[in-house]
């Protein structure tokens, strides 16, 4: 089990890190799918299949596809080439701000001492347990973020509108 996790989360990072570091925003995106399928695999084995699926469907489905409509859209064929400048003083302090991050996170990891969590409650499955709390406790974000997400499409659509002439 903790050979397939650290498999999965492996290909998570390594995707991720090519996400950020391709040139061409296609191939960007297909990494992203991949990344999107290892966290949902990650989750599977934490025994959480119902966000395990929501990530497949949502993430990996829809956003995905919307990234993948704006690429088309804009018709990035040819990537410009980047141009070739020394070191300037933005990237030396972005380097030893990764450096000073990456130790202080090894440093805060070689401290915690990692416990088994809680087991789930018996009788309530994964999904009725979001379930009941999404339509109990959290009913008014819920609600909020549904309006919110209406609102966003109706503006979406009334910017990309052509003007009547």
């Amino acid at each position: 089990m903790d050979l397939i996790f650290f498999g999965l989360a492996a290909v998570s990072l390594i995707s991720g890190v090519l996400v950020v570091f391709q040139i061409h925003p296609l191939r960007s995106a297909l990494w992203l799918i991949v990344n999107f399928f290892a966290v949902a695999g990650i989750y599977l084995l934490l025994h959480a299949e119902f966000i395990a699926a929501i990530q497949i469907i949502v993430y990996a489905g829809a956003i995905m596809v919307l990234f993948l409509f704006v690429i088309m859209l804009l018709n990035l064929r040819h990537p410009e080439e980047p141009t070739k400048r020394p070191y300037s003083a933005q990237k030396v302090a972005g380097l030893a701000a990764s450096v000073a991050a990456a130790f202080f996170i090894a440093y805060g990891l070689s401290r915690v001492h990692l416990a088994p969590g809680p087991l789930a409650t018996p009788g309530l499955g994964n999904t009725e347990s979001i379930a009941k709390l999404l339509f109990t406790d959290y009913l008014l974000p819920f609600e909020v973020t549904s309006v919110l997400l209406l609102v966003s499409i109706v503006g979406a659509v009334v910017l990309s509108k052509k003007k009547l002439q």
